[in-house]
This record gives structure tokens, sequence and C-alpha cells, in this order.
């Protein structure tokens, strides 16, 4: 459905409503552009199929009489083969979150939307690299570019997400004024938030390498790491460079960029490190989202016990 007949489909009342929520999500949350603009995505579909389904506009006095039945038709509705149920509780959880700020404005009682039970899915652990795999990733990509400069850039790159354990989004928004880099890195990850983080001497050795074989000049407001043409460099370049060197190492699909983070965490807690340290590392809002990694952990122990362990195998 396009967002022409998502807009011909809600109410003005409704339409006004959610991009007041959505500006009150962006101005006092925090969140970030793609956070809005997938939540502007899920509750339009929301309201829209709730037009269609009820056969009305469904104006705020509408909204408010949403019962559970609509609730499982939507659900219903929403679940097919392009949406499985990892989305479909996103989805759930972005118009959770509409109609908690819609019914304490409204005055209304929003039990039936809340009520609503999330679809059950397995939670995805994060496949970080082994050590050996990571460092044999970042010697791969040193040896693939046709410009020995680009070649130093790609390893900085992997270097600053394996070191700090940065989002490619994070390592890609530094700028000119942030290099030489210091002792510890002030990041603005998701949601405003900021954390500090520690630069490996490494990390900055390979940014240093980079500078210095970098054609174009550091500019303090511009990209600290450029693409070949001199603008921005993008995520998309440095998730081929790693899919060119996997493939030749014969690694799999998941060693990616976000793998590399992954394996900053897993690495840090395979040599003692404390679980809230590595939680304020990587800028995780909640313990349990970093907990995953000792799921991981666990998991890797139990393959190795169950191929070592003379009963494992009968």
């Amino acid at each position: 459905m396009s967002g022409d007949t998502h807009s011909l489909l809600i109410s003005p009342a409704a339409r006004d409503a959610l991009q007041t929520w959505l500006d009150h999500q962006r101005a006092l949350k925090g969140a970030a552009e793609n956070t809005i603009t997938a939540y502007q995505g899920d509750v339009s579909d929301f309201l829209a199929f709730m037009t269609l389904h009820k056969g009305d506009s469904q104006g705020l006095g509408a909204l408010s009489r949403i019962t559970i039945s609509d609730m499982r038709s939507w659900m219903a509705k929403t679940r097919g083969p392009d949406v499985g149920p990892r989305s479909l509780a996103r989805k759930l959880s972005a118009v959770k979150a509409f109609y908690r700020w819609l019914a304490e404005r409204e005055g209304f009682e929003p039990t039936a939307v809340l009520s609503t039970r999330s679809p059950k899915f397995t939670k995805k652990l994060p496949r970080p690299l082994a050590v050996d795999a990571a460092k044999a990733m970042i010697d791969c990509v040193e040896l693939q570019s046709r410009h020995p400069w680009v070649a130093t850039r790609d390893v900085a790159v992997l270097t600053l997400l394996w070191g700090c354990g940065l989002r490619i989004s994070e390592a890609l928004g530094l700028k000119g004024s942030d290099a030489p880099l210091p002792d510890v890195l002030r990041i603005v990850g998701k949601g405003g938030k900021e954390r500090v983080v520690p630069v490996l001497p490494a990390a900055r050795e390979a940014v240093d390498a980079y500078l210095r074989a970098c054609p174009y000049p550091k500019e303090r407001d511009a990209a600290l790491f450029r693409a070949v043409r001199g603008g921005p460099l993008s995520p998309r370049a440095i998730a081929q460079v790693m899919a060119d060197a996997r493939m030749q190492l014969g690694l799999p699909a998941t060693a990616t960029p976000h793998a590399l983070r992954h394996s900053f965490a897993t690495h840090l807690l395979d040599a003692g490190g404390d679980l809230r340290a590595i939680q304020e590392l990587l800028g995780h809002a909640s313990l349990s989202t970093t907990q995953a990694y000792t799921a991981v952990d666990t998991a890797r122990l139990m393959e190795v016990y169950n191929r070592a362990h003379p009963k494992a195998t009968g």
C-alpha cells in the first residue's frame, strides 16, 4: 500500500495525531530518523487497515474503541510471506507506543491494544568472528583495492569496528576534527546516547596511516573517511569490501561490518571483561541486549562440549 493511499485512508485527526507523536519521539525521546521512518510506516499501515476493516475513516473517537478482535484481524492480515513474527512484533511495538501516548493525551483506556500479545520468535544471536577470522578479514581487505590509500582506509574502518566496538554508522560519522584519534572517543549513538570509548593504539595507528595515504586533505567538518571521488564513504561500500573478503576467505554471509562489533564484545568477554563495562562500551540501553553475547559464549561452549565429551556421542 503506497503512502498516497495511506493518506486517503487515514482521517485528518488521526494523521495529525500521528505526526505530533512522531515529532514527540524525535524531539523528546531522541529517536533516530530511521526509527521515525519505521514508526511512521508501521502506524500508518495500522491506521489504514483499520479504515478498511471497519469500513469507515477512523477518527480519534473510533480509534479509542478498537477491540481485541480488531487487533487480531490486523495481525492476521499483516502476517504473511514478507512479514515474519519478528517484523510483526516490531510493528505491534510501534502501534502500542503510539496508543500509549494517544490514550494519555485523549483520556481513553487502551487496554485492547496494549494487551495484545506479541508473536513469539527465536531471538537471533549475534554471530561474531573468531579472533583469527577477524585478523584474516583485515589482512584480506588490505590486499583487495587497486588504490593503496583505499586499502589503508578500509583497514582503518574495520579496525575501529573490531577494536572499539563502533557501529558502522558511528565509524563513518567521524569528522576530520576527530583525528588524530585521542585516547578516548566520545560517540553519540542511537537515540542521541553518548558514551566514551577507549581507542586502542592499533586503531589510532590505522587511522593515522589512512590519513597519511589519503589524497584528499583532512577537513574539520567533513567526513573523516572518504570515498574514491572524495565524498563521504558509505556503509554499503564497506559492506561490499567485507563481502568480497569473506568470499576469498570462505567465511559465512554473517561476516558483516556489524559482526565485527559483535566480535569486539565477544572477545572482551572471552578475555574476562565485565558485562556492565561492555554494555557501556557498546552503548546498549539495556543490559539484556549485551547479555546476548553471553548466550553466544554459552552456545559455543556447548558445541565444544558436545564434540569433545565422551558421553555426548553416546
